[in-house]
């Protein structure tokens, strides 16, 4: 008997939340890595585990030991009262953010289900989304499922900081339409930290404004230059603010997709009934651990920090060394260079797209992070990471040195 095969119609076409949304570059280029063995200087995952304790208590928290029973059921639906109470002391000890882990703290799948959950439960559907470009590929997707619309404001290239918030273009792009925006520091991919007066800035513009703004911090503890402010903290922006940050860069499990937002009580209780529908709760294993880190680990974190700042440092020297204009990075794992100055005449993707099988190495185009990807302006920017183990980073440093020396 043949095989009886469904006739091509509408009526199995992609929704439209979904419909033109590809596979993203970054698989493309990790699906190149594996198949070139290339190092992969593409994707922002560590190949380095966090503290070491923090990964023996997960052990223990889900096959049990002496002195720990093991917890393999659904966690509460806000998350483990631990993981909270941890989440509500770190804020307040850095930076006098005072959060009460009963009714303000959710603990989610990863941040991106924190921003899924957000956008979803607090964003109306045809309203704007505005948010600094380039931005993070996982924005635009978000705001689409949400079918409301982005309106992107596109970072200026500053020759100190590398880039810099252009105010005139964002008091322009918040208007009666704008419901929410989502504000990235440390930024993913240029890696700019939005310093203070950036900051209060955006608050006065937010005061004249309904929108609320979703901060995604998630590299907060990952600046080499300046500080971290979190934007709740602003004059009047508590009430007006989601904070978001996650274990997966602050302690390198990127796999335990372990998140959180801090929102007040009228803010949070419309993520809470967007996120219990997607995962209902995150891996109960992986909260107490976290917990334990956020207490424990800031000797971890202040040498990992430092390990990144010198990885930064060697790589951005061989690259200017061999003709790259690197632009400044502040923090995060990232970093941009523009390969205009190699006069290879290709642009970021296709040199991208070749450089794992003809290099050994791979990277992202910028233009996988902006709404236009023909402007311009990211043409030929491309963004390296520079979270991988030291033989990852010296193979990619020798191999750039031996094709583009």
């Amino acid at each position: 008997m043949s095989e009886r095969r469904l006739p091509h119609s509408p009526l199995f076409s992609p929704a439209r939340r979904v419909a033109g949304t590809d596979e993203t570059i970054f698989s493309t280029i990790t699906a190149l890595s594996v198949q070139h063995d290339a190092a992969n200087l593409g994707q922002g995952f560590p190949d380095e585990d966090g503290p070491e304790e923090m990964l023996r208590l997960a052990a223990e928290h889900i096959t049990g030991s002496p002195t720990v029973v093991p917890n393999n059921q659904y966690a509460p639906g806000r998350g483990q009262m631990d993981l909270r109470k941890a989440i509500a002391a770190d804020r307040a000890s850095r930076y006098n953010q005072h959060i009460d882990p009963d009714s303000e703290i959710l603990v989610t799948v990863g941040a991106t289900e924190a921003l899924a959950a957000s956008v979803l439960g607090l964003v109306e559907r045809g309203s704007e989304v505005v948010t600094l470009e380039p931005t993070y590929d996982a924005y635009p997707a978000i705001v689409k499922l949400a079918e409301a619309q982005l309106r992107p404001v596109r970072l200026l290239r500053n020759e100190e900081l590398g880039w810099a918030l252009d105010r005139a273009a964002f008091a322009e792009a918040v208007t009666n339409d704008t419901s929410a925006i989502i504000l990235n520091s440390p930024h993913n991919p240029t890696g700019i930290v939005l310093g203070r007066d950036d900051l209060e800035f955006i608050a006065s513009v937010v005061r004249g404004s309904r929108a609320i703004v979703i901060t995604d911090e998630v590299y907060e503890r990952l600046i080499f230059n300046g500080e971290h402010i979190p934007f709740g903290t602003l004059d009047g922006m508590a009430e007006r603010t989601v904070t978001i940050s996650s274990a997966a860069k602050t302690f390198n499990v990127t796999g335990w997709k372990t998140g959180w937002v801090c929102a007040q009580p009228d803010l949070l209780h419309p993520i809470i009934a967007a996120k219990q529908f997607l995962s209902y709760v995150g891996a109960t294993p992986f909260q107490s651990p976290v917990a334990w880190a956020l207490t424990n680990a800031d000797d971890w974190s202040h040498s990992w920090r430092a390990t990144l700042a010198q990885r930064k440092k060697d790589l951005s020297t061989a690259l200017e060394e061999l003709g790259f204009r690197v632009i400044p990075s502040q923090g995060t794992y990232f970093l941009i260079t523009d390969i205009a100055p190699l006069n290879t005449g290709e642009s970021a993707d296709e040199f991208c797209m070749r450089l794992p099988e003809t290099v050994g190495v791979s990277a992202i185009p910028v233009t996988a992070f902006v709404t236009s990807p023909h402007s311009p302006e990211v043409r030929t920017l491309v963004r390296w990471a520079f979270c991988k183990n030291p033989e990852t980073m010296a193979r990619a440093i020798e191999r750039l040195r031996s094709h583009f020396g």
